[in-house]
């Protein structure tokens, strides 16, 4: 279903929630979560709203932000468009030489990703539709996991996300294979043998390390090793691992653009396929690649981490796509996710259902997310 929108406004707000316990991966650490949210507002006044992914580098969300005011804001403002896609394509192509010339075709493709997500949210309210039902979508159950478990003492927060209904988690590792393998038997112990187990390496690994370190993790009953190479790693390489290891092996929110996935489904090493829609493509790019996906015979699993606006979008997208794939919910504290992430805080035996809602489902209050609003005007 296609819905003509009419622009009247655009706006994008900041958020930071400073983190008690900094966020560990392989590559860095993250002391706050940031969240930019888009709102794109309709000549009827209904509004849509959207997340653009902005975790790193630290000044990245206030970068994204003003993105999005001076430059792609003024390519929608004052325009009509045969539906969200529309508006993504224009947007993708009035910028794609400014995004060579500065050299930053991933915050572009980030801000056009947010506003996406907004376009079709408000689609969705303009048609009086669920985002997943209008999406193509039948059934408005997602399977979830708790994601982001760090390396120190991760089956204590893992026990507390199971209480709470979650049954499946992925832990970080590439801490040394000590460290790995201890924590690894720790959430075995602590959530029993029924609970299913991935781990994510977040690119820390080269071939040799990971031919190594894989044979020693198999024992866990993995669901899946995610991103033990480079994003950037031939495919040749990834191949090798994927012969050396009964795990399979995932990737995905480091690849952004139809070609690069492509690419990947054509090598047949993945067995888990991961965009994230908040990063690159939105809804718009993302839902036929998910059909790509699935066709493959690869899983789709939507990478995620980030405020409940880019979460709910994801759920909608994974619902809408449908297959055997499984939602990724941050398990740290951050109230920009649980303040609006709606029927995805509750969880009930690994699964939760999205509502009927229009669009998105959820309307953020500003007001609630006072306390952590950031300027990014100059």
């Amino acid at each position: 279903m296609t819905v003509t929108l009419s622009i009247a406004s655009v706006t994008a707000h900041v958020f930071r929630y400073p983190l008690e316990q900094v966020v560990q991966t392989s590559f860095g650490v993250m002391a706050d979560r940031p969240m930019v949210l888009v709102s794109v507002t309709d000549t009827s006044g209904e509004t849509g709203w959207g997340e653009v992914w902005c975790n790193f580098p630290g000044v990245g969300a206030e970068h994204r932000a003003r993105l999005v005011d001076s430059v792609l804001a003024p390519l929608l403002t004052g325009r009509s468009f045969d539906g969200a896609a529309a508006a993504f394509h224009h947007m993708t192509e009035a910028t794609a030489v400014l995004a060579i010339q500065c050299a930053e075709p991933g915050p572009f493709a980030q801000a056009i990703a947010g506003l996406d997500t907004a376009l079709w949210d408000l689609s969705g309210r303009l048609a009086g539709q669920p985002l997943w039902r209008l999406l193509g979508g039948r059934e408005p159950t997602v399977p979830v996991y708790a994601s982001g478990l760090n390396p120190t003492s991760p089956e204590t927060l893992a026990a507390r996300r199971f209480e709470e209904g979650y049954r499946a988690f992925k832990l970080k590792i590439g801490f040394g294979a000590d460290r790995d393998i201890a924590n690894l038997q720790a959430l075995r112990s602590t959530l029993g043998p029924d609970a299913r187990l991935m781990v994510d390496a977040n690119q820390g690994w080269t071939l040799e390390q990971a031919l190594h370190a894989a044979p020693m993790i198999e024992r866990f009953d993995l669901d899946w090793l995610e991103e033990p190479l480079r994003a950037d790693t031939p495919w040749s390489d990834w191949r090798t691992l994927r012969d050396a290891t009964a795990i399979p092996l995932a990737a995905g929110e480091n690849l952004m653009g139809d070609a690069a996935f492509d690419s990947a489904l054509d090598a047949s090493v993945l067995g888990v396929v991961q965009p994230d829609l908040a990063k690159w493509g939105g809804l718009t790019a993302c839902l036929p690649l998910a059909g790509r996906i699935l066709a493959s015979g690869a899983r789709y699993c939507p990478h995620y981490l980030g405020g409940g606006i880019g979460l709910l979008a994801s759920a909608h997208l994974l619902a809408a796509a449908g297959g055997d794939g499984i939602l990724e919910i941050d398990a740290n504290p951050n109230p920009l996710r649980t303040l609006l992430c709606g029927p995805l805080g509750t969880i009930d035996n690994g699964r939760s259902v999205l509502t009927d809602e229009s669009g998105l489902g959820v309307v953020p209050h500003l007001s609630d997310l006072e306390g952590f609003a950031v300027p990014h005007r100059w």
